[in-house]
């Protein structure tokens, strides 16, 4: 049905701009979309006339017809339509199939509805630039977007979804809440934090180390740039050469900024001799690393070109090699529980068409991450073909408010790097043993987890992630001193907090910490000093009972400890 509506959207869209150049057109999740060449720009307002069109063809309920036609008879039909006609030169086959619906004719594989009048519920929805075949070097199209329902009653509740995703979208929220920004001067693509998005980051990084140590991790840092010849070595430039930075001339050595953390880890443990009693190694970094994605791909913080990893690769044993991937499974359930996600998906990605090593070792990798999920009785889906090149993987995703997924945790075995760079241990009979090696990340990156979570939690955060937990809020100037005397003891037990002192009126004041998300206000005025007290505002609305400044740190406190949304008395 979605792919039917595709195609009386482009008869539409054909009936109002005659001269139109159509891409392509397919169903999508909850929806459909088509590209075109258009003679000018859409409007949100294009999208109302382009939709009653499409109730009119409809409401007429004409039939789709399938035709199997000669390529060269396909060929004349689309002599107006250049993308057609590239796409015809593609075909192999002999025939290529069209669709019609009334005089409207398309080149399409199918499957369709019988006739228009079973399109149901649907709905144009947005307007977006798409570069013809995903190619940043061919003509830019312009897309729009619909989505259809079988109800009335399931697209307006798909739209109410899509309102309140606006609501939580965290491009909008990063600019309202002063997060982060993204400059066109300093390249797209590339993310400034500022300083409330700063301390966000500083507080699930700090989380991050503490968690690690307690788990046996040692925290390493590398550098930046390595050596091309590196990279070669590793498979990364033959496989992943679109993806990274040209390289660059440094005393007639080329370079490469590097796109992953691993190559660093492994020269550290190859910098002495280890024994299999040593075994399991865990470094683990907050590397950042740089890759080159195309434009039209990039979005806010979830899909950029310079991303900080919460990395860490482990040296082990076979006979280790599950025990550890359990490990991390459990490491990062514990951090996903932690940060309040309840959506996600478990996903077991297999091997690629482009991959390394044997097709044996592929198999016992990939069997041991399935013996491992199956151990801590995740539920999982096989998502084959999506391993990376050197070996099999546990994807964890984050669904965000429009239920799309993002990458989140990911481990990888990786039996690859370890032979390329004779990476060995000295085994219990004397001889050296390559080592199991384990790339893995708990969050993902640091901006694709920022991403996820404020969209999770709409930017109003658990007091512990608040960039500011405490706005405390004079009644009047003659309130001030005490307002700062409050403040200053907050400080000192290390809340996050400052004093409001603008001559603006209370309302004013807090609502404007309510649209800045605050936890928690704390209001003072002429009661508050005379019986040194504190009145207590959540950033809900709800008014708390007062009390002493010391019940409310320890309210607050337990709070941040125990990680919880809030805490009242």
């Amino acid at each position: 049905m979605r792919h039917s509506a595709a195609h009386v959207m482009a008869e539409a869209v054909q009936s109002i701009f005659p001269d139109a150049k159509f891409g392509i057109g397919p169903a999508i999740e909850a929806g459909f979309y088509y590209d075109f060449a258009l003679p000018r720009s859409l409007n949100p307002d294009d999208l109302e006339t382009i939709g009653a069109k499409m109730s009119e063809i409809i409401a007429s309920d004409v039939p789709f017809v399938r035709e199997e036609v000669a390529k060269e008879e396909a060929r004349r039909l689309f002599t107006a339509q250049p993308y057609k006609l590239e796409l015809i030169d593609e075909i192999p086959d002999e025939k290529v199939s069209l669709y019609r619906q009334g005089s409207f004719v398309d080149l399409c594989r199918g499957p369709h509805v019988s006739s228009t009048s079973e399109i149901k519920a649907f709905k144009l929805v947005s307007i977006a630039g798409a570069y013809w075949r995903g190619d940043e070097n061919r003509p830019m199209l312009q897309r729009i977007y619909g989505v259809a329902f079988d109800t009335e009653e399931a697209l307006t509740e798909h739209l109410e979804k899509l309102e309140e995703a606006g609501r939580r979208d965290h491009r909008k929220l990063g600019r309202e809440l002063d997060l982060f920004s993204i400059h066109d001067e300093a390249g797209p693509g590339l993310v400034h934090w500022h300083p409330k998005g700063a301390v966000i980051r500083r507080v699930i990084e700090d989380f991050w180390k503490e968690e690690h140590i307690k788990r046996g991790y040692d925290i390493v840092y590398t550098p930046h740039i390595a050596k091309l010849d590196l990279w070669k070595t590793s498979g990364h430039w033959e496989f992943y050469h679109d993806y990274l930075y040209s390289p660059m001339k440094v005393e007639g050595q080329e370079y490469i900024i590097k796109p992953m953390n691993c190559l660093g880890h492994i020269l550290i443990y190859k910098t002495r001799r280890h024994s299999y009693r040593e075994l399991p190694l865990r470094y683990a970094e907050l590397g950042t690393v740089y890759r080159y994605e195309r434009s039209g791909v990039l979005h806010g913080l979830s899909r950029v070109r310079g991303f900080t990893q919460d990395d860490a690769h482990i040296f082990c044993r076979f006979d280790q090699l599950e025990d550890e991937v359990v490990g991390v499974l459990d490491l990062a359930r514990f951090m996903i529980d932690t940060f309040g996600f309840t959506n996600y998906r478990v996903l077991l990605s297999t091997r690629p068409e482009k991959y390394a090593g044997s097709l044996q070792v592929w198999d016992e990798a990939t069997e041991t991450l399935s013996q491992a999920l199956v151990h801590l009785g995740l539920a999982y889906k096989i998502d084959p073909g999506e391993g990376v090149f050197y070996g099999p993987k546990i994807d964890i995703k984050f669904e965000d408010a429009q239920g799309r997924a993002w990458q989140g945790p990911t481990i990888q075995v990786d039996f690859n790097l370890p032979q390329r760079f004779n990476v060995t241990y000295i085994g219990e009979d004397g001889e050296e043993h390559l080592v199991a090696m384990v790339h893995r990340t708990v969050l993902g990156s640091m901006e694709r987890f920022l991403a996820s979570l404020i969209e999770h939690y709409g930017g109003d955060f658990p007091v512990w992630l608040a960039p500011l937990q405490v706005m405390v809020i004079p009644v009047a100037d003659r309130h001030l001193d005490y307002a700062h005397k409050l403040g200053a003891e907050l400080k000192n037990d290390g809340i996050r907090v400052e004093v409001n002192a603008r001559s603006e009126t209370v309302n004013l004041k807090i609502r404007q910490a309510q649209l800045d998300k605050i936890p928690y206000m704390l209001v003072v005025g002429d009661r508050e000093v005379a019986d040194s007290t504190v009145s207590i505002r959540l950033h809900s609305g709800e008014q708390l009972a007062s009390q002493s400044l010391d019940n409310f740190k320890k309210t607050i406190k337990m709070a941040i400890v125990d990680k919880v949304k809030d805490l009242k008395l």
